[in-house]
């Protein structure tokens, strides 16, 4: 299978010598081995640092790009308003085995589970490291893995559980029941809440996981789960976490003004992917990508079920992380695009002022929420979601009266305050039953056949890359794509 083409130990090695924006570690020469590696604690550290800044080194990939983009696509957020074939197929929701963007966010995140397999031997078996070194790049591989298990499950569903680098065990191996893997990640983010601590590493930075880093996501894990009393209590200790706030100054030139979330180190980011390549004075590709120099190519819906008329009038949402464009030929036709990022090309030579944003403090609210309302506790999940709205310059709501009622308050706060942000809305079509009861149907059947006639309930997975399934005998297609 593609997902094991591993380059073993020289990857590690490739990675030290690339991630020196993350941590001056120096050159390391001639070190061929992970036994040499993880000798001591600045290759060590290199390692597991060397892996964010592949994750966000080029454009069009899993960790940047293609998981926020293919999954707004997917569901109802916008468009891209060209012809692009391997678009399309997303947009339809008609992907094809031998999508190359379906390949790359199967591929991807199994190599970074390598590596992260690999940073889990080679620091458990050292006899050298610093415990504090040894915690730390144990925690965060555990991290990265949990990570990255938890897209392939929710855009592939089962998959290969490969937990190790025995490459002759791992080539073959069939897909893994997703409660399994699911099991996998929680192990994973609790083992990384005990190694980690509270205080990002080295520069302080926010763009290498700590332990609220690592409790969010477990937090959504749970939620995933239905697992809703850890899930609220998971997501109450981000809140109280110090160091992170809502951004809601009314003084759009306050560091605490909503538009500056995505900055650098805003106290909004939980974990951001620090930009590397910063070619022509470039932030972050997701700016770099979707902010237009004139007619915007990927467009908000805002057909009658859009994702445009879902912002109640005057949600500061709107007014600050959408941008409006008129082509001056057509004035009466206004194009509208996910604006959270404002760069799209600085200053060459000067220091970014935007890092990718991966986890925000946000969604911990809309997690505690959903955990909360899904156990009948519905003044307390209304709450949590006015503090939201509160942000938002929006009216406080009204105590729902039933569990339905108060879900489709959250998966309303859900689309406007998380959109265009690493496929959730996605996500949530996908893992919500659909309100009809019907067996086996889901959100994203009540929804988007309205505005995607094609739509057929096996569209929930992606298939399974072609290349995938030829080289691993044992790899099954999901069902819809035999």
């Amino acid at each position: 299978m593609k997902a094991i083409y591993y380059i073993l130990s020289v990857l590690l090695l490739t990675t030290v010598c690339s991630c020196k924006k993350f941590v001056d570690v120096g050159d390391p020469k001639d070190q061929l081995a992970t036994s040499v590696i993880f000798v001591n604690d600045a290759t060590a550290t290199a390692s597991v640092v060397g892996i964010y800044s592949d994750m966000n080194a080029f454009n069009y990939q899993f960790a940047n790009v293609l998981t926020t983009f293919l999954g707004a696509m997917s569901a109802d957020e916008f468009t891209y308003a060209s012809t692009l074939a391997n678009f399309d197929e997303f947009k339809n929701n008609s992907v094809l085995p031998g999508n190359q963007y379906a390949d790359i966010l199967w591929s991807q995140p199994y190599n970074f589970i390598y590596r992260a397999n690999a940073i889990v031997e080679g620091a458990s078996a050292s006899t050298t490291l610093s415990s504090v070194t040894k915690n730390q790049v144990l925690g965060e591989a555990r991290f990265i893995r949990a990570f990255c298990y938890f897209y392939l499950v929710n855009m592939f569903g089962d998959v290969p559980l490969i937990m190790d680098t025995d490459v002759i065990k791992n080539t073959d191996k069939a897909r893994t029941p997703k409660a399994e893997v699911y099991t996998a990640i929680i192990e994973d983010l609790v083992e990384a809440k005990k190694l980690l601590i509270n205080e990002y590493p080295e520069n302080r930075e926010r763009i290498r996981p700590n332990k609220v880093a690592a409790t969010l996501l477990l937090a959504r894990a749970y939620l995933y789960n239905e697992n809703y009393v850890l899930a609220e209590q998971e997501a109450a200790a981000v809140i109280s976490s110090p160091g992170y706030a809502l951004l809601d100054n009314a003084d759009p030139t306050n560091a605490a003004h909503m538009t500056k979330a995505f900055l650098k180190n805003s106290n909004e980011a939980v974990w951001q992917l620090q930009v590397v390549n910063t070619a022509l004075g470039r932030n972050t590709w997701e700016g770099n990508t979707i902010v237009p120099v004139s007619t915007p190519l990927y467009r908000m819906t805002k057909d009658v079920n859009g994702l445009v008329p879902a912002f109640e009038s005057g949600d500061k949402r709107f007014t600050n992380w959408v941008g409006k464009f008129v082509p001056p030929a057509t004035p009466d036709i206004t194009h509208y695009y996910p604006f959270k990022y404002k760069v799209r090309v600085g200053t060459a030579g000067v220091a970014p002022t935007e890092y990718s944003m991966v986890l925000r403090y946000a969604e911990a609210y809309l997690i505690r929420a959903e955990a909360r309302i899904q156990q009948s506790k519905f003044n307390d999940g209304k709450e949590d979601l006015n503090v939201i709205r509160k942000r938002a310059g929006l009216t406080d709501l009204n105590t729902p009266a039933s569990i339905a009622e108060g879900m489709l308050l959250v998966e309303k706060e859900r689309r406007v305050e998380l959109f265009a942000e690493w496929g959730h809305r996605w996500f949530d079509l996908k893992r919500w039953k659909s309100t009809t009861g019907i067996a086996g149907k889901t959100r994203a059947d009540d929804i988007l056949p309205a505005t995607k006639p094609a739509w057929k309930s096996t569209a929930v997975l992606f298939p399974i890359p072609t290349t995938a399934i030829r080289t691993n005998k044992n790899l099954t297609p999901n069902p819809g794509y035999n």
